[in-house]
């Protein structure tokens, strides 16, 4: 696509974490998408990334239209430097595209014995609660915090009931979704994965106001707000989307989709290793928890994620017949050798 050999090695690094992680909505499934608003000349991919305004402990940066597995990155290492300087540091980002998974950018603070903060808007595809109009994205947020004899504790999550990308793997496989996901254009359930096609929405995190869709609602648009408000991105209906069903707004409010990272330094709290020492015992005692199903144990936030990444390093990563495809179509396109 023309980015150079650094930014290319970074994007593939993203999108291989997440099938790594068992996230396989955010990994090579995505990079068709990624060519498809790179020929409609929406992803640059030799961006100048800028600093448009800061203070030692903030940022907004500008990422030119970039892809933001790229933009992200950029971002997180900035509220990285501004961490070690001043205990934290925050980063808003606009004029950026799809960042792959959340947890990619906020683990790399983790990697610093900080904790990482990331999240993003996206496609309008999200209903609030009581109304059939989609206007949020799934707006994704993150928080990775460093353990000691255990693996990172990673809280990360669609603030929808579910994300596109679960009704894009459920389409692939030819299956249904399960009820309190999605609704039909008229506001009515329905366990269709094509009902966004169709005009339907997405619902919040969940599902209805009886179990607390209001909350889901909150979350997503505390995520918009500071991805977008905040950095002067496009922000509810008016954020570029991702999908292909969907047309950009032809009356944007900001500049392309918006990020929000951040990362402190524990130590600006505690000395690192009582911190982990504590988390540690954190996660045993609630992975010790009482089980109402023996055969079903408390599972700690990132648990199943490292363990799909132990075994896929291990045994390799499984791919559907539709993702493949996709792979080799781009293969003719590009002049690479099929898989």
């Amino acid at each position: 696509m023309g980015c150079n050999a650094d930014d290319a090695e970074l994007a593939a690094d993203v999108l291989l974490l997440a099938d790594l992680r068992g996230i396989d909505s955010h990994g090579a499934a995505r990079l068709t998408g990624y060519v498809r608003l790179w020929e409609n000349k929406r992803i640059n991919t030799q961006p100048n990334i800028t600093i448009v305004h800061e203070t030692p402990t903030t940022a907004t940066v500008d990422g030119d239209a970039g892809l933001g597995l790229v933009v992200a990155p950029f971002a997180m290492k900035l509220a990285i430097k501004k961490a070690e300087q001043y205990g934290s540091g925050w980063v808003a980002v606009r004029n950026s595209n799809h960042f792959g998974i959340a947890g990619y950018h906020a683990l790399m603070a983790v990697e610093k014995d900080m904790i990482g903060f990331a999240m993003t808007n996206a496609s309008p595809l999200v209903a609030p609660t009581f109304s059939n109009e989609r206007l949020l994205g799934t707006n994704p947020m993150c928080y990775a915090f460093p353990a000691g004899k255990y693996p990172p504790v990673i809280v990360d999550m669609a603030t929808s009931a579910a994300a596109n990308g679960k009704l894009e793997i459920a389409q692939r496989k030819g299956k249904q979704v399960p009820e309190g996901w999605i609704q039909d254009a008229d506001g009515n359930y329905t366990t269709d994965p094509h009902a966004l096609k169709k005009g339907g929405s997405l619902l919040p995190l969940g599902g209805d106001y009886e179990h607390g869709s209001h909350k889901g609602f909150g979350l997503g648009a505390t995520v918009d707000i500071l991805s977008a408000v905040l950095s002067g991105a496009n922000y509810g209906p008016w954020v570029p989307p991702f999908v292909a069903f969907l047309e950009p707004p032809a009356d944007p409010v900001g500049l392309g989709i918006g990020h929000f990272v951040g990362a402190m330094r524990i130590d600006g709290f505690r000395p690192v290793d009582d911190f982990k020492t504590h988390l540690d015992n954190w996660i045993a005692r609630f992975k010790s928890a009482s089980a109402i199903d023996p055969n079903q144990k408390v599972v700690i936030p990132g648990e199943p994620e490292m363990e799909a990444m132990a075994d896929r390093e291990k045994n390799g990563i499984p791919l559907v017949d539709a993702v493949v495809n996709d792979l080799n179509g781009l293969a003719v396109r590009f002049g690479i050798k099929k898989i």
